[in-house]
């Protein structure tokens, strides 16, 4: 069985959100998926972010059909963690990664990069702030 690892925030789930996913299940046959806690998504996006808790967040992962399993984490070590229990045979990123430092990168064979579409949860964040 070929397992797969994406991990992220995941707020406000969009179309390229749902693409990569996708995309990196068709890579294997067991998707886990790693969020960020509520407080973690605080100290990297700053105190107006998550918009959706962690709790919503997991939810609405775990009903996508391309996902098997979801986990928390809150820190890079527990990432690290996560991936050295779970022991993937890849890992996707978003090609926004591409050049810069991966947690988890070293203990997985494989890292696949997905080449991101023009939908991004800051930009949809921006949308609605223009809107209103």
């Amino acid at each position: 069985m070929k397992k797969v690892i994406v991990n992220g925030t995941f707020d406000l789930l969009h179309r390229g959100h749902i693409e990569m996913l996708q995309y990196a299940k068709s890579l294997g046959d067991y998707l886990l998926v790693a969020i960020d806690t509520d407080r973690r998504v605080k100290e990297l996006k700053g105190l107006g972010r998550p918009i959706n808790t962690e709790k919503d967040r997991k939810f609405i992962l775990e009903a996508l059909k391309c996902v098997d399993a979801v986990m928390l984490f809150d820190s890079k070590e527990q990432l690290k963690e996560i991936i050295t229990t779970y022991g993937p045979d890849i890992m996707v990123k978003g090609s926004d990664y591409k050049g810069k430092s991966v947690v988890g990168k070293a203990l997985v064979p494989e890292v696949y990069f997905y080449d991101r579409t023009e939908h991004s949860t800051t930009q949809t964040i921006q949308h609605i702030v223009n809107w209103g």
